[in-house]
């Protein structure tokens, strides 16, 4: 059966990356010589600050992506930007490329919003949605966003949890379980435990200082929201007693 992936794996050309770099100080990315995608969906898990988000970044501007987001033909710029990694990393593409796809980033949505107000001026109609994303509340523009895209694709998300509550994330799951079933390909950096569950999905930690596959009931998002629920005063007890 051949591989209908867009991004089948990818690696890393250390002598690219500068020794000054503060990616060589990311002990999840650090160790990272090669990375293989068997999923049609993907997830990134770990705490804050283990290089999810920097790697997720990275394989969206090998790609072409632009780095604050959007679809492959975005290009606009808040701030001066360079990625050292994204200059390093080398992508196995698949046999075909990407007819669509987006790069999505929760922290720089406002600014994609505004460039989509730009070409929404330029069309005349809405690019995203039946009105403006800046018009839209922020988890209505996130899901509008969203559900623009219904085919096969490259689809790299980071948090896009962000807004959403936990109805409008099992909205998003379903979305995604069936684009994937279509043949989409989704790579994405979360913390929400509801996208997390999703079937026949992996799931990559960069916790513990290495990317290594992990099972849904085995990630931190999980464990922590089963523990909350499930023993919460006892939970808030004990933590409350040790911050005091």
């Amino acid at each position: 059966m051949i591989d209908a992936k867009f991004v089948r794996g990818l690696s890393v050309d250390w002598s690219r990356v500068p020794q000054d770099s503060y990616i060589r100080a990311i002990p999840a990315i650090a160790g990272l010589e090669g990375l293989t995608f068997e999923h049609n969906v993907t997830f990134f898990v770990g705490e804050n600050a283990t290089g999810k988000s920097t790697l997720l970044e990275a394989i969206a501007l090998a790609y072409g992506f632009n780095p604050e987001g959007g679809t492959l033909n975005y290009r606009f710029s808040t701030w001066e930007y360079t990625s050292t990694l994204g200059d390093a990393l080398r992508l196995v593409k698949g046999y075909r490329r990407a007819p669509v796809g987006y790069f999505f980033r929760a922290e720089s949505f406002f600014n994609l919003a505004s460039k989509a107000a730009e070409y929404d001026a330029q069309r005349g109609r809405p690019s995203y949605g039946v009105r403006d994303l800046h018009s839209q509340s922020h988890g209505e523009s996130f899901l509008s966003f969203f559900q623009t895209f219904d085919g096969p694709g490259l689809y790299l998300m980071d948090e896009p949890e962000a807004a959403l509550s936990p109805q409008r994330q099992l909205t998003l799951l379903l979305q995604m379980a069936r684009m994937a079933a279509g043949g989409a390909q989704f790579i994405v950096a979360s913390h929400s435990p509801i996208l997390l569950g999703m079937p026949d999905a992996g799931i990559l930690s960069f916790d513990g200082g290495r990317i290594h596959s992990c099972a849904w009931r085995d990630t931190d998002s999980y464990q922590i929201t089963e523990m909350f629920i499930n023993r919460r005063e006892s939970l808030l007890g004990k933590l409350m007693t040790e911050e005091a």
